[in-house]
């Protein structure tokens, strides 16, 4: 499953699992919540399976009036741990090195709190290399509303459009690209699973170094480093 993509002008990448590994930190994060409320604890499968919503989307649905309350232990836990758990994904180091000596815009749009996605891209070294980081309550709304996309590319010159790649790994990531009118591509190794996607995504990847080789296809100007 896969479409004619027009050459970007500007990558905009999730940040959870398509940039870093991040499931074993979130699981843990959520189920010390859970113990704090006396839940049922996720396993990692039901964890990558519930996970995409930002917290005010998606915790007053979960915790009801509590939500505010199961913020504050979320981000608690989040905090204490979440560094030590920060791992970029094969090849996404490479990659982002490579593409920041080329013509493309990069921004990264996540539905994890701005200030700890701007505290892990430091802690990377990789905060110089995106026009801007801009994460859960931020902008207006969170993905997959394209007020977010619009922030991260403010002050670009960039306009939303099939030169814009919105770039992540699951159906809230390819939803907002649909939303914002922007090319979608699906980066993870597992295939869509029948009716994951309201709309297909434009283009699937399994991985940074499949994402480079597209780009390379295009004529970016990148050198292989993730080779």
């Amino acid at each position: 499953m896969s479409s004619p993509l027009p050459r970007p002008r500007a990558l905009v990448f999730d940040w959870d699992n398509t940039l870093v590994d991040s499931w074993l930190c979130i699981q843990k994060t959520y189920n010390a919540t859970f113990r704090h409320f006396g839940l049922p604890e996720w396993s990692l499968e039901q964890t990558k399976g519930q996970v995409a919503a930002s917290m005010r989307d998606s915790f007053p649905k979960m915790f009801g009036e509590r939500w505010p309350e199961a913020r504050e232990v979320f981000s608690d836990a989040f905090a204490a741990i979440h560094l030590d758990h920060l791992v970029p994904l094969p090849g996404a180091a490479a990659l982002i090195e490579a593409l920041a000596e080329s013509d493309i815009v990069l921004a990264v749009v996540s539905n994890k709190r701005g200030y700890f996605l701007r505290k892990e891209a430091e802690a990377l070294g990789w905060t110089g290399y995106f026009s801007r980081l801009v994460g859960a309550e931020d902008a207006s709304a969170d993905k997959p509303d394209p007020a977010s996309v619009r922030l991260a590319l403010d002050g670009t010159g960039m306009d939303l459009g099939p030169e814009v790649w919105f770039i992540g790994d699951s159906p809230v990531d390819i939803l907002c690209a649909v939303n914002a009118g922007c090319s979608s591509v699906l980066l993870r190794p597992e295939p869509p699973r029948p009716g994951e996607f309201v709309a297909p995504p434009a283009r699937i990847v399994e991985d940074c170094r499949a994402l480079g080789e597209v780009l390379r296809e295009l004529s970016v100007p990148i050198a292989p480093k993730w080779c």
